[in-house]
């Protein structure tokens, strides 16, 4: 059934939550290892005392990924669910991006496959019964090559497409037809050689034969021998726009509009609250303003783009503006989070203080920030230079105190933390077809061996952690309180580089990071100054500049007070001063190696 919806946070603390792994306290590990070896998470796993203890973490809404059925080496005939050809299919698990039925669930999240709809319904009960809110992937630009839905065979794509065109507005998908007999042609991996599997590179739906063509892929590809790095286990959606031309036809209306809406409508109905929507630049702003407005008419819904567009790519969308004017509540602030990562590879602490100061008020309550997600290395994965911010990660979960109050408070917009990040999973070693990337696998059987010890099977308490694991996560936790501070949804973002720097103040210490944040007039603002010089504290003095104080409005006697450090949530009057003291002599800070310090300014409540 449909649950009332929940109104929304301050800001929200966006949890993705992998069902594959999070309860899946079975650390084998083994690579390559089946679903028996290695184990799964499952819905159930998820059970009342760990929904709590996420909402005591300061979590608004959980993302639950992959949960959708997807492509699949894993035989569930008795169930009506064979295995997928292994030609298209990554992993053993298979790719939470290779969508096999969209309107249904994955089976290997059951206890009983058959019943395997019931008991997703019985996780979004839970969840609403603690008052979080249920976000979904939609993977809107691909599905899996044998994408076939057995569960709502009406709404199957592709079943009335013209296979004759390239390019329809009224087919699902593009084909491969000049020269005409095309077969797909496939090259696995080389390093991944999962034992008793068979591959010949063919595919029976795409054999070029009377009715087979071959399809473009989901990253583009036009050829029907996609290399191994191509995205080749999945077939591109057509919205209406041709990318091979990036000429439009939206009238009349494309199909895939009407079928990816019918999708919405569905999980809707189940009580989804919102939808996390994978590669949304590779979808045209006008399906988008069609499928939201419609969707929202149906119940409120949350929409999260994660997407990557620049100027001139030749996509259907390459701002992120245009995706906030489409309809979405949110989006991947990527230019922010690339930026961080060359503070740690290269140095480069200016770039990162221009893309928070260049945004708008408007855009900085849309960003999504993070400092880790699955596509992303993570936090405590090594530092990796010289080979773009893809391939490094922050060296050690330590690099969150520092990071995560940067990230997470310069903007209204919601924060995102993945499951592991706060206890410092680190993604290590070799899963499967995933390769030692420094992530957590997306296509394999796997578990996080240090987030197990916090589920400590399934009690959730956090008995095996250490304690810095510990108290990291206690970290994350305050941390996520602060972010419901009322100045970080104010309108006021007051990058303070340009004022605290040793070349300006001799007594500024290098490695400083600082701004501002409040509701403009309100009299009451925040600080957030991060420790950015490497390996080593810093001490010295920060300021406020008298244009901050005025845009502020602070009272002529302001109370200084550090509200979070490194040990979490403190309540340390770090003394009382004038707006004038402030701006020519400053509060002096001491901040650990890896750490941030966030203070409150509010007029002095000392006595006459």
């Amino acid at each position: 059934t449909c649950a009332l919806p929940i109104s929304q946070p301050t800001k929200p603390i966006i949890y993705q939550l992998v069902v594959r792994y999070f309860g899946n306290t079975n650390i084998a590990n083994q690579i390559n290892g089946s679903i028996t070896t290695n184990g799964c998470g499952k819905f159930n796993d998820i059970n009342t005392t760990a929904l709590s203890a996420l909402k005591n973490l300061g979590v608004t809404h959980l993302w639950l990924t992959g949960v959708l059925r997807q492509a699949t080496l894993t035989d569930y005939s008795l169930a009506g669910m064979p295995a997928d050809d292994p030609d298209i299919v990554k992993g053993l698990a298979g790719s939470f991006y290779a969508v096999r039925d969209y309107f249904d669930v994955c089976p290997d999240y059951t206890t009983t496959p058959q019943n395997r709809m019931q008991e997703f319904e019985s996780l979004l009960q839970r969840i609403h019964d603690v008052g979080l809110q249920v976000l979904i992937d939609l993977v809107p630009n691909h599905v899996s090559r044998g994408y076939n839905s057995t569960t709502n065979p009406a709404n199957t794509f592709g079943h009335s497409d013209d296979f004759t065109q390239f390019f329809s507005s009224r087919n699902n998908f593009f084909y491969l037809i000049d020269p005409p007999n095309q077969a797909l042609q496939l090259k696995k991996p080389a390093s991944w050689n999962p034992s008793g599997i068979t591959f010949d590179g063919r595919f029976g739906l795409e054999d070029g034969s009377l009715g087979h063509p071959a399809k473009a892929t989901g990253n583009n590809v036009t050829s029907p021998s996609p290399s191994e790095n191509d995205w080749y286990e999945t077939i591109k959606l057509n919205y209406g726009f041709n990318f091979a031309t990036q000429v439009s036809t939206y009238t009349p209306q494309p199909q895939t509009w009407a079928d990816i809406d019918s999708i919405l409508a569905y999980w809707q109905a189940k009580g989804v609250d919102g939808f996390r929507c994978d590669f949304a630049h590779y979808v045209p702003k006008e399906a988008w303003t069609f499928l939201i407005t419609n969707a929202r008419q149906r119940r409120p819904a949350y929409f999260v783009a994660e997407a990557y567009p620049y100027a001139n790519s030749g996509d259907p969308i390459q701002n992120q503006q245009e995706l906030i004017d489409s309809g979405f509540d949110a989006v991947y602030h990527y230019q922010a989070y690339n930026a961080l990562k060359g503070i740690y590879t290269d140095g480069l602490l200016g770039a990162f203080d221009q893309e928070l100061v260049s945004q708008t008020t408007t855009m900085r309550g849309h960003f999504v920030s993070y400092i880790e997600n699955h596509d992303e290395r993570r936090v405590a994965s090594p530092i990796v230079r010289n080979q773009g911010p893809g391939a490094s990660g922050f060296g050690s979960m330590d690099a969150g105190y520092q990071l995560a109050p940067l990230q997470f408070l310069y903007a209204s917009g919601p924060a995102l933390l993945f499951n592991g990040q706060e206890v410092g999973e680190p993604g290590a070693g070799v899963a499967g077809f995933s390769g030692d990337d420094g992530r957590t696998t997306i296509y394999d059987y796997w578990a996080m061996p240090e987030f197990a010890k916090w589920v400590n099977g399934l009690l959730y308490d956090g008995a095996g952690l250490n304690s810095s694991q510990t108290a990291l996560r206690k970290f994350y936790s305050n941390l996520n309180q602060v972010c419901q501070n009322p100045a970080v949804a104010g309108d006021g973002f007051w990058g303070l580089l340009y004022f605290n720097n040793p070349g300006r103040f001799g007594d500024c210490p290098g490695g400083l990071y600082s701004y501002a944040r409040f509701q403009s007039g309100s009299g009451v603002a925040l600080l957030v100054a991060a420790n950015l010089q490497p390996s080593s504290n810093i001490q010295g003095q920060l300021r406020v500049p008298p244009e901050l104080s005025a845009a502020v409005k602070l009272a002529q006697s302001v109370d200084v007070r550090m509200i979070l450090g490194r040990s979490g949530a403190v309540n340390t009057l770090v003394g009382t001063f004038t707006v004038d003291a402030l701006a020519s002599a400053g509060f002096a800070i001491s901040i650990e190696n890896q750490a941030a310090q966030v203070y409150s300014l509010n007029a002095s409540q000392a006595q006459s």
